[in-house]
């Protein structure tokens, strides 16, 4: 299982298309250093994703998952994809209070990384993982993150535990 440092990682992964978006909204109002600022940190975001599901495949104890029912939940991606957008709406960018924001950002990375709340990063989404909910046949609920698309729970998935509550599939 991952521990607390690096789920708060994988949690501020899922704002790198956010930084994204406001490098673009920076760099199209000629504020130039603080754009390559916000991508370059965005761009480490994406790395440090990547570089974290990599050491989760080599490192996590694997065992076999039977899943008892299986739903997308991929469906959550709404609001994360109207936080992604909402930087172009505002009038300028040197205008947006970085004072409340930061605060806010890191707070709610906090508690969904510390939580049981999170278990969707679009970022992975873009990556090709998919999420389901999936119930073991005790009753526990979890979320699968996996690349393959699961449409029933008729066979056995080979996974490692992220959390206590989110496994990822194993099988290459």
């Amino acid at each position: 299982m991952l521990n607390a440092f690096s789920r708060i990682l994988l949690t501020s992964t899922a704002l790198a298309p956010v930084g994204f978006t406001y490098a673009w909204v920076a760099w199209t109002q000629g504020m130039n250093q603080s754009a390559v600022l916000i991508a370059g940190s965005s761009a480490i975001l994406v790395l440090l994703c990547v570089i974290l599901l990599y050491l989760c495949k080599k490192s996590l104890p694997v065992s076999d998952f039977q899943p008892a029912t299986i739903e997308p939940a991929d469906h959550e991606n709404t609001a994360f994809l109207l936080l992604y957008v909402m930087p172009l709406f505002t009038s300028q960018f040197d205008t947006l209070e970085w004072k409340f924001w930061i605060p806010t950002v890191v707070i709610f990375g906090l508690i969904t990384a510390t939580g049981y709340s999170y278990h969707f990063n679009p970022l992975l989404g873009l990556m090709g993982w998919h999420f389901y909910k999936t119930q073991s046949p005790e009753g526990v609920t979890f979320v699968i993150i996996t690349k393959k698309h699961l449409r029933s729970p008729s066979s056995k998935i080979r996974v490692g535990q992220l959390t206590e509550y989110i496994l990822i599939d194993m099988e290459k």
